[in-house]
């Protein structure tokens, strides 16, 4: 049996991430500032603690492990991350959970290590058209990340990397792309687009508004967490370092996936566009590198996970 060692564990990916390996014959240890507050999270062995601290991160190599996977991070939607006003957080606090973590990957010769990295380091100049944004892996330098989250992910992309050439530390690296799904935050402020648009509908009246932030015109594409697992177990089985996209290539407008959300409900609702952060202008997935280099990429309908999704959280309203 494996041993894996899921930083972030009581998030969104991380506790999806725990249960796939948990499936496939891994033991897993999960750790976290707080439980999964869904229950989606099936470690054999759960620990809470701060990763900022050294001292707590040394804690966890008891045992050999063969995989580690690095998705802690402080993170959130647009209104947490494009405001600003959490930058110096944003920075401090993942900057030190990773220069903790690779330090020990090394230092307890562990076999390989996961790291979740984002689309948001693509540099803004290339994302300026909604129609056709430029987000292949090769296009990253020179960079220009819209955000300091963005600037941070692509500092520690560079960490891992250089552990990897200076310590043989083998390092598999994924771009993010909007990952979206069930068991994930859709309240209070920390939420992502499909999750925010799905709450927001859910408690929309019939006949009701919904409102959208920005013009509705700005493109992302948006992968399920079904496929996004399946893309990092494919990673980390491989040979390839990254960094590598995993995201899904089916760009929309904000406002197209809310008109998919809404049509998911069955109500008559309006869309009214009101100012708000939105991030870049466009954003797509480019996933040639990724067929090229794993023979497979991902190719889930968006509205197929829409429609898990948004059940899931008219579930959870119904209980709040």
């Amino acid at each position: 049996m494996k041993n894996a060692l899921v930083l972030g564990a009581g998030g969104f990916i991380g506790g999806h991430l725990v249960n796939r390996l948990k499936k496939e014959g891994f033991w897993v240890r999960g750790v976290d500032l707080k439980t999964n507050e869904y229950g989606n999270n099936h470690s054999d062995d759960f620990v809470l603690g701060d990763l900022r601290d050294p001292a707590f991160c040394d804690t966890l190599f008891d045992r050999q492990f063969d995989h580690v996977y690095q998705l802690a991070a402080d993170m959130g939607g647009a209104g947490y991350i494009f405001t600003g006003d959490h930058d110096a957080d944003v920075m401090h606090n993942s900057a030190l959970i990773n220069l903790n973590i690779v330090h020990l990957c090394q230092k307890n010769q562990v076999e390989r290590v996961f790291y979740s990295s984002s689309a948001c380091i693509y540099p803004e100049y290339n994302q300026l058209d909604p129609d056709n944004p430029e987000c292949s892996e090769a296009s990253a330098y020179p960079a220009a990340p819209d955000s300091e989250y963005g600037w941070e992910k692509l500092f520690s992309e560079r960490l891992y990397l250089s552990y990897a050439r200076n310590y043989g530390l083998k390092v598999r690296i994924a771009r993010f792309h909007n990952i979206f799904g069930p068991c994930g935050t859709w309240k209070g402020g920390k939420e992502k687009a499909p999750a925010a648009i799905c709450r927001k509908v859910v408690e929309a009246e019939e006949n009701g508004v919904i409102e959208i932030w920005g013009d509705g015109l700005q493109t992302r594409s948006f992968l399920y967490i079904e496929e996004c697992l399946e893309g990092v177990r494919r990673l980390m089985e491989s040979d390839f370092e990254g960094p590598v996209n995993i995201g899904s290539d089916e760009m929309v407008t904000i406002n197209q996936l809310a008109e998919m959300t809404i049509a998911l409900s069955g109500k008559n609702i309006t869309i009214r566009n009101i100012p708000g952060p939105t991030g870049v202008r466009g954003r797509n997935s480019d996933n040639k590198l990724i067929q090229e280099k794993l023979g497979w990429k991902p190719d889930w309908p968006l509205q197929k996970g829409m429609a898990s999704t948004f059940s899931w959280i008219m579930q959870q309203a119904m209980k709040s």
